[in-house]
């Protein structure tokens, strides 16, 4: 069994000595697989199983465990090197976007200067054919208020530039250039609830860590997506997950009262205090972009100016005579106008449409974050019932340390070793009794 990512990142951030339910409540991961996962782990990167007199078991990993590992693999020693040239070329991918959009809008504006250009040279020739002389004559289209306002000096100048500052002064200092922001504008940046399933059972196995294993059904709920008719229910169904996951059993109270009982989160490798966590379980809003306010500006202008163009290069290339006339790049963009055509209006039409999707999709969102946070709010001014509920449950609370004191074998020493350790253990504890028995 090939090691689990998860788990390997979880004994990191649990300094390397862990129990079943330590890993599960950090990675929010079902209790058997945490424990099938470490045995897998401690057999191939040299791990060692600590067992307490209660029969309790942690695992203790060395700390380039992930170097053992990789010497070992080399299916881990290829994922890694992916996962380094995956950044590259995902890099490479968030900017093509930007850089298609620059390289069209020059193809377009040169391709318009080339064609205005031919087409003065010819009536320049005509009128000194007609006058013999005259002025040179660079026809005038009106294609926007100024379509050349772009490449203006004075275009960071001003009222602008400062709101651009302002911009990227808000932002971290990992903020994306312009064309990374092209990207962003386009597409924007990933789901933001990738994580949610993770973050859900972790926050669940942290509750139940912080009461000490026990728990009631009203202590989990705003971490779970219920129906109302579900929540209305006497049997409590929507905790067989959370059972079945963190392999909980059930308890009743002499009132008929069910409370839930996980001795598996019970146990772990040290002294650990209560966990912060959110009072519920809360989404996050999906943005349209992170980019700037000031990049998302110019992305949208760009666009603009660069469909303007396109619209007026077709224009000028609608009879076909022009482009067979001149030839060169002029007959290249001519062939790959409709690609440049589609490309400018996919270019504006692709982010209004994600902004009307993001717009309803986030206000689902807010809709399951309120269900979630009246769930928690019941627990801040809780009824008689659900006080009994918590109190009964408080009778299974317990937490178990698997420590250096109480530890009945581990596989750091031999058997034999242990075996005397133990017998000397019990020795000192009899000579202990008979000393106070006889004083």
């Amino acid at each position: 069994m090939a090691p689990n990512p998860t788990i390997m990142q979880a004994v990191e951030q649990l300094d390397y000595r862990v129990t079943a339910g330590d890993v599960a409540s950090q990675a929010g991961l079902d209790v058997k697989i945490a424990e099938q996962g470490l045995l897998a782990l401690a057999s191939e990167a040299g791990g060692h199983l600590q067992v307490s007199d209660a029969g309790e078991v942690a695992y203790l990993f060395p700390h380039n465990f992930r170097g053992v590992l990789q010497s070992k693999y080399f299916r881990l020693r290829l994922q890694a090197l992916w996962n380094k040239i995956w950044g590259v070329l995902f890099y490479l991918i968030r900017i093509s976007f930007g850089i298609a959009l620059i390289v069209s809008i020059v193809l377009v504006m040169l391709t318009i200067a080339i064609i205005l250009i031919a087409i003065n040279s010819s009536r320049q020739d005509n009128d000194n054919r007609d006058d013999g002389g005259g002025m040179v004559f660079f026809p005038r289209f009106w294609i926007g208020p100024d379509i050349f306002w772009f490449f203006s000096p004075n275009y960071y100048s001003g009222d602008y530039a400062s709101r651009r500052q302002r911009s990227h002064r808000s932002r971290d200092g990992n903020r994306m250039n312009f064309l990374e922001s092209v990207f962003s504008f386009l597409f924007g940046d990933g789901n933001p609830n990738a994580d949610l399933e993770e973050r859900r059972w972790q926050a669940i196995a942290t509750v139940i860590r912080n009461n000490r294993g026990a728990v009631a059904a009203e202590q989990v709920a705003p971490y779970l997506d219920i129906s109302e008719a579900e929540l209305n229910r006497e049997d409590e169904d929507y905790m067989l997950p959370v059972l079945t996951r963190f392999d909980g059993r059930p308890e009743v109270s002499p009132e008929g009262q069910i409370v839930y009982h996980f001795p598996e989160l019970q146990v772990t490798a040290s002294d650990r205090h209560i966990q912060p966590v959110a009072d519920y379980l809360e989404e996050r809003l999906w943005r349209f972009s992170q980019a700037t306010s000031g990049q998302i500006t110019l992305a949208t202008c760009l666009g603009a100016f660069y469909l303007v163009g396109t619209l007026v290069l077709g224009s000028l290339l609608s009879d076909g005579s022009i482009a067979a006339q001149l030839g060169g790049l002029v007959a290249f963009v001519n062939g790959i106008y409709g690609v440049l055509l589609g490309y400018a209006i996919a270019f504006l039409v692709v982010p209004l449409i994600r902004f009307f999707w993001l717009k309803w999709r986030n206000a689902s969102i807010e809709a399951r974050n309120e269900k979630r946070q009246e769930r928690a709010d019941v627990l801040h001014q809780p009824n008689e019932t659900i006080l009994r509920k918590i109190a009964y449950a408080k009778r299974f609370a317990a937490t178990t340390v698997v420590n250096a004191n109480n530890l009945a074998y581990t596989t750091e020493t031999n058997l034999t070793e242990q075996e005397l350790a133990q017998k000397d253990k019990i020795d000192e504890e009899w000579r202990r009794r008979l000393e106070s028995s006889s004083s």
